[in-house]
């Protein structure tokens, strides 16, 4: 009988330690584990199912000598993302949809005080990942631009404007932004404050578009806040809270994240203001509970975990040489979307002259 206790660090298990565990071939082994269309089934199951009680892992180093593949995939991110946002969404559902491939995702994260350009750079230099995953886009992204050139497989979570096809997964903000000035509107709203997002990011030019071609329809005064979506609570706050002590405040108010819609909320009502009464405020989420916190809110649900197994799927297409339309998918809310605790706050009706 072959034991098929574990081996420790100093005895890790290889494919002959399987092929010797199952009876087959070092060579079938090895095909089984790469799921090569020729080998059944039942065989391939048997293999993994060997593998795993082994505590069977490939050798990265001999992997990369093999075949000039690291079987990684880098999630470049920014290391000052709130805890509110949607970062532990994205990292998880990326990790889950390349669950079961040979693919491993490593995070990389990068610092506001660091040039973007570092993380991307040490991957392409020191050949570390296959492919990379990076979000926050700007409209002119030298990220993007640098590994086009490099020619390393990538996929955004969010799009640019350089003219460069690419995969990407991303939100339509444009939609938002106009949908989030028309259900403010059906509230009775005429003045809006939007708390955008960075202005270098590309999904704030985005929703500031959208919001204006909405408020120009209608009628309705729009102003950008002088704080964005991504500063701390206490600077989000302090700035939205002297705006409604100004004169003519603000009776609406659309942010860009959860965390700026609750700083939002409590600066607003520490003016005095009631929410639902004297103002209302409209934001996105990627996880159920802002409702929780005020039931009055109008919330638009943004599927942070649809973006991460497209993204983890397209960048892997990408790896293996497909087009990039193949990986690209466009998140467009609908008016059902908004709603409070207590429903649709829109009519399932054509936007008010939509953009293109």
């Amino acid at each position: 009988m072959v034991d098929q206790t574990p081996n420790t660090e100093s005895e890790r298990p290889t494919l002959k330690t399987i092929a010797q565990a199952t009876g087959l071939a070092i060579a079938t082994v090895s095909r089984a584990l790469k799921d090569a269309p020729d080998i059944g089934e039942a065989t391939k199951t048997r293999v993994r199912d060997m593998a795993l009680t082994l505590g069977y892992r490939p050798n990265r180093a001999g992997v990369r000598l093999r075949t000039g593949k690291t079987n990684v995939i880098a999630l470049v991110l920014s290391a000052d993302s709130d805890v509110m946002n949607n970062t532990a969404q994205l990292i998880y559902s990326i990790a889950q949809a390349l669950r079961g491939t040979q693919y491993h995702m490593v995070v990389m994260p990068y610092f506001a005080d660091q040039d973007l350009m570092d993380p991307i750079r040490y991957i392409v230099e020191t050949g570390s990942a296959d492919g990379v995953i990076l979000n926050q886009t700007q409209p002119n992204d030298p990220r993007i631009a640098y590994l086009q050139a490099a020619r390393l497989p990538f996929a955004t979570h969010g799009r640019s404007d350089m003219g460069i096809e690419h995969p990407y997964f991303d939100y339509d903000n444009k939609t938002f932004g106009h949908l989030a000035v028309q259900a403010l509107a059906a509230r009775g709203r005429r003045r809006i404050l939007l708390l955008a997002p960075p202005p270098n990011q590309m999904y704030a030019q985005h929703m500031i578009e959208g919001g204006r071609r909405a408020a120009a329809h209608l009628g309705i005064h729009l102003e950008i806040s002088s704080a964005h979506s991504d500063m701390g609570s206490e600077k989000i706050a302090a700035a939205i809270g002297a705006r409604f002590m100004a004169e003519n405040p603000p009776d609406g108010v659309i942010s860009a994240s959860t965390t700026g819609a609750m700083a939002a909320v409590s600066a607003i009502e520490g003016c005095g203001r009631v929410l639902g009464q004297d103002f209302d405020l409209v934001s996105k989420e990627a996880i159920h509970f802002m409702h929780r916190f005020r039931e009055q809110l109008i919330i638009a649900q943004e599927d942070v975990r649809k973006a991460g197994d497209f993204l983890a799927r397209a960048v892997v297409l990408a790896i293996e040489g497909q087009a990039a339309s193949a990986g690209q998918d466009l998140q467009v809310p609908l008016p059902a979307d908004f709603r409070t605790a207590q429903g649709p706050v829109l009519p399932a009706a054509p936007l008010v002259g939509r953009m293109p």
